[in-house]
């Protein structure tokens, strides 16, 4: 079974003050009309009713106008009215509260916090005055049919009432709707809208109890309560000045009692003159002031925004000008760089270091110029002394209003740890790079590296380069060595040979290892004869006994001799190796050709040379065994 629907529990409570609220004072104003179907002086309900409604949600409004309508019914009727022209009246006032209500809610849809103020301020003196108008017109109709009396007095009298009254009591509800018992308190001082007040009243009392034309001496203090106290002390002034004007005047006092011939309804519509103009003259500067001091609270709060997020921000924030002057820098330069944002302020490039300031300089000029982001690294100063990486964004801030050069915002954040990092991975790709091109063991460049420099070099004798000599080395009998005394002793006669070769070519040559106990020489620029030279170098050098742990090794090597030249044949014996101007030797058949040499070396007797197959030196006789050596061998 569905739940029965219930109102909430202020539902007929908040209505029902606004009924009575609305009947007391219809009521009150019709019987200071004195007389069935006359129109009141100042008209309340429909102010009660407008506020009421902005401050309420939509779609309750056909309950608040359903009580208000039977309160201002009932009021007309307990004085004399006839049902249907209370009825009628009725229904007026009620839409020209809905329709003023409408167009406002239509516009601004949450009274209590409008993007502005000025705006809702003329929005509703607006629809007021044309709500009040199409009321009058229909107010002034159903009362010349119903009780003979003239539409224009009566459109006149009920346009002033019941705009005056929009104007103070819409005004007032929205305002206690909103401040509550707060409208009480100033904003200010305590007890600065009492006295306020206790000086208008004081005036307002002076001014109606003479007879001088002097009604304009109200205005001041009206103004003073409104400029101090906006809409409370508005509203509050307003009434004051309007009861002591309708009591003093009732009474036979003041300057409305000056013109002849006015009766009680000319005097009330002066009065509704007065309280219209100060009304005109007030609102505007309450709405301005709380304009005002809405943009004020908005500009307050971006700025404290902007310092929470500046100043709680792990990125230091700067503000800088064109020559480089730093007007604002975050505390965050703290934690960063070591210094307080005092010490960072001002011209300070010595904190910037030196090969890094022309880089920095340049880079600010050029988003200066164009107006566009740059992002850049650069070194900064710590206050211990050493240097910090940063990573730099600048961007170019919107010059000042009276036409000044535009700043720079610069977002610094640390990137030392990522550039050491960069770093260090920089170094690993480099020793990568050289392991890869290098032999472990030797040190010497391995095949990879030594393939790359072979077709670099006959890429360039391809193009007219000097003549190129490759040299193909092993070491004689490295096996038995290995078998005999360990991989150990093999490996240290390996790194001992490397050396001895790299003491026999020049600086520019390539030495590689590119098998066991295979090694080649790489020399450009040279023809068979410097390459000979090189081999018996060589030889020379692998005489001298190789001393590992005590035990002196004499190792032999046999070396092949291949060149290549632009203008000649290499090899000797009919061999066509030739490389003539123009013509590519492919690095294999080089290779082959050194390859072959060196078996021919190995087949006469090893420990010698030969170049691409004609014969070389004779193997050099065995050095003298040394007696006091036991562990001497020879192989």
């Amino acid at each position: 079974m569905p739940r029965p629907f219930r109102l909430p529990r202020t539902y007929w409570a908040d209505r029902s003050v606004l009924a009575i609220l609305v009947g007391l004072s219809a009521w009150l104003s019709l019987t200071l009309a004195r007389g069935p179907g006359e129109l009141s002086a100042v008209w309340i309900g429909n102010g009660l009713l407008t506020g009421w409604l902005l401050c309420r949600r939509t779609g309750t409004w056909p309950g608040y106008v359903a009580v208000v309508m039977a309160a201002d019914a009932g009021a007309r009727l307990m004085l004399g009215d006839d049902p249907g022209y209370a009825l009628a009246i009725s229904g007026i006032n009620a839409g020209e509260a809905l329709l003023v209500a409408g167009i406002v809610r239509s516009r601004v849809p949450d009274i209590r916090a409008p993007r502005d103020w000025t705006f809702v301020g003329g929005l509703a003196t607006a629809a007021t005055l044309l709500a009040c108008a199409l009321s009058g017109v229909a107010a002034a109709a159903v009362a010349q049919a119903v009780h003979g009396q003239e539409f224009r007095p009566a459109f006149a009298n009920w346009y002033a009432a019941h705009v005056v009254g929009m104007v103070i009591v819409a005004t007032s509800t929205l305002v206690a709707q909103r401040e509550g018992m707060g409208i009480f308190r100033s904003r200010g001082r305590k007890g600065g809208l009492a006295l306020s007040l206790a000086l208008l009243l004081v005036l307002a009392v002076a001014v109606f109890m003479t007879p001088s034309p002097v009604l304009f001496l109200t205005y001041p203090p009206l103004l003073l309560v409104a400029l101090r106290h906006e809409f409370p002390g508005l509203v509050l002034g307003v009434i004051l000045l309007g009861l002591v004007g309708a009591v003093a005047t009732a009474l036979g006092h003041g300057p409305l009692w000056l013109p002849d011939g006015l009766d009680s309804g000319g005097r009330m519509a002066l009065l509704q003159l007065l309280l219209a103009g100060g009304c005109l003259m007030t609102i505007p500067v309450c709405l301005a002031n709380v304009e005002r001091r809405r943009l004020s609270a908005r500009l307050a709060e971006s700025e404290r925004r902007y310092r929470l997020l500046a100043d709680h921000s792990h990125d230091l924030i700067a503000r800088v000008r064109a020559d480089g002057e730093r007007v604002y820098v975050s505390p965050s330069a703290t934690d960063m760089l070591g210094w307080s944002p005092e010490q960072m302020l001002g011209s300070r490039w010595d904190q910037v270091h030196p090969e890094d300031r022309s880089l920095l300089q340049d880079a600010m000029a050029e988003v200066l110029a164009t107006g566009d982001a740059r992002t850049d690294v650069y070194r900064l100063l710590h206050r211990d002394g050493h240097y910090v990486w940063v990573e730099t964004v600048a961007r170019c801030l919107p010059p000042d209003e009276d036409g000044g050069a535009a700043d720079l915002m610069m977002t610094v954040r640390n990137i030392s740890r990522r550039v050491a990092a960069e770093q260090a991975l920089a170094e690993s790709r480099c020793e990568l790079e050289r392991i890869s091109l290098t032999d472990s063991l030797t040190g010497l460049a391995n095949r990879r590296q030594f393939d790359e420099r072979l077709a670099q070099t006959l890429a360039r004798l391809a193009r007219g380069g000097g003549p190129v000599s490759l040299l193909y080395l092993d070491i004689d009998r490295f096996k038995e060595i290995n078998d005999g005394h360990g991989h150990a002793v093999g490996d240290a006669i390996l790194q001992e040979f490397a050396r001895r070769l790299l003491g026999c070519v020049r600086a520019t040559d390539v030495v590689a290892r590119v098998g066991g106990d295979e090694f080649v020489v790489l020399i450009e620029g040279a023809g068979p004869g410097a390459a000979e030279k090189v081999a018996r170098k060589v030889l020379d050098a692998a005489r001298v006994p190789v001393d590992v742990d005590g035990l002196g090794l004499v190792v032999g090597t046999s070396i092949g001799i291949a060149t290549a030249s632009a203008d000649g044949v290499a090899g000797a014996a009919g061999a066509a190796g030739a490389a003539g101007k123009g013509v590519v030797v492919e690095p294999a058949a080089l290779m082959a050709r050194a390859d072959a040499a060196l078996y021919a070396a190995k087949r006469a007797g090893r420990n010698r040379y030969e170049v691409d197959g004609a014969g070389g030196d004779a193997p050099p006789p065995p050095p003298s065994p040394d007696p006091q050596n036991p562990l001497w061998e020879r192989l």
